[in-house]
């Protein structure tokens, strides 16, 4: 018990101890599983030395990237591990921690890096964007449209004048040659009316009117891009600037009703080519800007919005991260690699070609959209979503956008900030969305609750609907024509608000140097000679059966001469045995001219695409005609070829080699020549069917007096200039004096009635044909130069004429089969318009 009592006090401490340490332990034990649950979100744990450690990671790639220069700091961006993006496919390769840009600007990167930016929010996306240059005070370019006392007028044609007669177009020419004499011919319509109004930025711009009202002709007015043969008055400025201060066919992007694509090309591929044509515009001026901002602030960007906005101002790539953010915003990423298709090509369907069409401006740098009947062939829902997103690049990006819908659905009327009614060339009302039904109601008429706000619009300027919808039961209904209701506009007070704006001439030193466009292009000429010749290979690819078509039509046609004119042991050296020679001779250089007649087609097929890219400024106009040229350069050489060494020895021609390489270059700058010639008729006729025509009977005149059916000498001497006019005597006598002056024809002349002294120069003489061998290097040479001389002609063509040039018919503006029209005419019945007396 001693012990006892002696131990309890020692026994006591160690039980403190005891429960001390037990404590410690405990806690610890608990401080541990804490931490193991906790795992990431333990601000004390691992987690937080993992995540502070990819701080460090992230700011040494910061601190790498404003050491560099600052095109290379243009050219990459950091961009975290999780971000999804990092070598994806390999695409993105890695300078000391920085991602290159030129590689994350597409394919796999680019779309995983838009992927995470965008995430199915497009105003969010929008938001962070604007916000990272709202936080170094960069002001984004905006545009303000005005328009005053615009009026456009025709003299047209009307009646049974105007139908397309033979006899009417030829009486119409001819009176146009005239001037003033053919006047009372004529009718002057008047398809706008000395309309006035503002179109502001950062505000959505639905234009409406009945069909035949002139929209489409008021939109490319405001976008410089209306026919010449139409009489403009007025004045159109974009920030007090008139036309000749800027190009505002790239200031602005108007998007057509009409959709005109290359049916090969697949989407993707077309607003690729479309983005590249336009270019970046000022998106690296302005990027560069930024960065300079942000460093001199001591801002550290979102590193993924950093990336994107690198990316989209990447110049020349073949595919872009714009592209991929287009796609996805107008729902066309499902359909991206579908070929447009057209009748003879099974494509994607009409509401999605109205969508490339829409797209193709899109991808553009303009910040000044006017977009023509944009819903055709869409559904309601793809209508309002596709809206949906240019309200928020309006509202967010200060955007100036104009819209014309024909019957928007409730939903999507009420996205729009301002309305321009437009009816029989005059604006009826435009101002904002909420005061239009006031307008309308305080000249008597009023909107029902069961009829859609933009169908009540849309009718009560008409005569035969207009009384459904008057309300003053205590007066009497009388038709309210249009030139009324656009008089009570100007007393209205959103008129009088609009003209004391008006007014006030605009400040043009607030305009931003972004805002106006003074390059005509978006690339250089070589970039743009690049950009087309690109495309061209890809269309040549994807028409390679008809290339294959026409080489297997060559060695088909081959075989049957080769056994028609089997004569590898045909007797030769006599006068008497020349026929036989003249007649293969004739046949080879018929096949070769003939083989370039496709060119025809492929010319006009692809001119309804070309005058819209040229009118939209996409290219100089001789890029495509040089590379038309150019790329079809091996195609002539290798049907040449074939055609030479299938028939050259088996038809028994001189078995020399340095004969055969001159036939051979003979028949190649004949097929050159062929190819330039209907070229050029096809730029010039632009119709299949007149060219078809018209191009037999070019062909026809050629042989007639091309030396085969009548020798020079029996030509008459006022038609002589005809046969030395005519390239097929050029290579006749090329293909002639090659064969006939070899040394096998080389026999003393027995022919007294010839003063030659050799068969093959009298065989020559005979058919008035050049009698030395430098007849073949002068008609070669006379070969070039028609070459060339088509083909000069074929460019001038490209750059000179219009697409409706060379027909005077002009449809409704709201016929939508109609690809070639070029003149909307209010609701009159117009069909003929002389061009000539303008």
């Amino acid at each position: 018990s001693t012990a006892g009592l002696q131990l309890g006090p020692l026994s006591g401490s160690r039980r403190s101890a005891s429960a001390a340490s037990w404590g410690s332990r405990r806690s610890g034990s608990i401080s541990h599983s804490l931490r193991q649950q906790a795992g990431a979100d333990d601000p004390f744990g691992r987690a937080a030395s993992r995540q502070g450690h990819e701080d460090d990671e992230e700011n040494l790639r910061w601190a790498a990237l404003e050491k560099l220069p600052t095109y290379d700091r243009m050219r990459r961006a950091v961009l975290s591990n999780h971000a999804g993006v990092d070598g994806a496919d390999g695409a993105a390769h890695e300078l000391q921690g920085l991602v290159d840009i030129n590689q994350l600007a597409s394919g796999e990167a680019g779309r995983a890096l838009l992927e995470r930016v965008f995430q199915d929010d497009s105003e969010r996306f929008l938001r962070r964007l604007r916000d990272r240059v709202d936080r170094v005070g960069i002001e984004l370019p905006a545009i303000e449209v005005r328009y005053q006392g615009l009026s456009v007028e025709v003299d047209a044609f009307v009646g049974s004048r105007a139908l397309p007669t033979l006899w009417n177009s030829a009486t119409n020419f001819l009176q146009g040659l005239v001037g003033r004499l053919a006047s009372s011919n004529k009718r002057t319509i008047n398809i706008l009316q000395n309309v006035n109004g503002i179109i502001k930025p950062s505000r959505m711009t639905l234009l409406l009117g009945p069909p035949s009202s002139g929209k489409s002709t008021f939109m490319r007015a405001l976008t410089g891009k209306l026919d010449k043969a139409l009489k403009v008055s007025g004045s159109i400025t974009y920030c007090g600037h008139t036309f000749e201060e800027f190009y505002p066919e790239r200031t602005s992007a108007y998007v057509s009703q009409y959709d005109l694509h290359n049916a090969e090309m697949t989407v993707r591929e077309t607003l690729d080519f479309s983005r590249r044509c336009l270019g970046v515009g000022a998106r690296y001026d302005m990027l560069a800007e930024l960065a300079v901002r942000e460093r001199e602030a001591g801002i550290k960007p979102d590193p993924e919005i950093d990336a994107y906005m690198k990316a989209t101002a990447v110049q020349g790539q073949e595919s872009n991260i714009v592209t991929d953010l287009t796609l996805k915003v107008l729902g066309l990423d499902i359909c991206a690699d579908m070929p447009i298709g057209d009748e003879m090509i099974r494509g994607v369907s009409g509401g999605q070609r109205k969508r490339v069409t829409t797209g193709e401006m899109l991808t553009g740098p303009a910040r000044a959209l006017f977009m023509d009947e944009i819903s055709t062939g869409l559904d309601s829902s793809s209508t309002f979503q596709i809206v949906k997103y240019i309200r928020q690049l309006v509202h967010v990006m200060n955007e100036t956008v104009m819209i014309s819908l024909l019957q928007p659905p409730p939903e999507t009327y009420n996205l729009f900030d301002d309305i321009i009614l437009l009816s029989e060339g005059y604006v009826v009302y435009h101002g904002p969305r909420e005061n239009i039904l006031e307008f309308f109601e305080s000249a008597g008429f009023r909107c029902p609750e069961r009829k859609g706000i933009a169908d009540f619009l849309q009718e009560v300027t008409s005569k035969k609907d207009q009384q459904q919808y008057w309300y003053l039961d205590q007066e009497q209904y009388r038709h309210v024509p249009v030139p009324e209701f656009a008089e009570r506009f100007k007393s209205f007070h959103v008129g009088q608000q609009m003209l004391k704006e008006l007014q006030i001439p605009f400040d043009k030193s607030k305009t931003h140097p972004a805002a106006l466009t003074t390059n005509k292009y978006g690339q250089s000429s070589w970039e743009s000679f690049k950009t087309v010749m690109s495309r061209e290979k890809l269309l040549m690819k994807r028409n390679s059966f008809i290339y294959i078509f026409k080489v297997a039509q060559l060695v088909i046609l081959g075989l049957i001469a080769m056994t028609v004119f089997l004569r590898t042991k045909m007797p030769h050296g006599q006068f008497s045995d020349s026929t036989k020679f003249f007649g293969a001779l004739t046949f080879s250089l018929m096949t070769v001219l003939f083989n370039g007649f496709a060119e025809l087609q492929f010319t006009i097929k692809m001119l309804p695409t070309f005058y819209k890219q040229r009118d939209f400024l996409f290219f100089p106009p001789w890029t495509i005609g040089l590379v038309n040229i150019i790329s079809k350069v091996p195609v002539s050489l290798v049907e040449s070829i074939v055609w030479v060494v299938l028939t050259y020895y088996v038809m028994g021609f001189a078995p020399a080699a340095g004969r055969f390489f001159r036939m051979l270059l003979a028949f190649f700058a004949t097929h050159q020549m062929a190819m330039g010639l209907f070229r050029f008729l096809g730029a010039v006729l632009k119709s299949m069917v007149v060219a078809n025509t018209l191009g037999m009977f070019v062909i026809l005149l050629i042989f007639l007096f091309g030396g085969i059916v009548i020798p020079r000498g029996d030509v008459r001497p006022w038609w002589i200039w005809a046969y030395w006019a005519s390239p097929m005597m050029y290579s006749q006598n090329a293909i002639s004096v090659n064969e006939f002056l070899s040394s096998r024809w080389a026999n003393p002349n027995n022919n007294t009635s010839i003063d030659a002294p050799t068969v093959g120069e009298a065989i020559l003489k005979a058919k008035g044909l050049f009698t030395r061998e430098s007849g073949f290097w002068v008609s070669i040479g006379a070969i070039v130069g028609f070459i060339i001389l088509f083909n000069i002609l074929y460019l001038l063509a490209l750059t000179y004429l219009s697409f409706g040039s060379s027909s005077n018919t002009v449809s409704d503006e709201e016929n939508e089969n109609e690809t070639n029209t070029s003149i909307p005419i209010g609701e009159f019945l117009i069909v003929a318009v002389n061009n000539n007396a303008n």
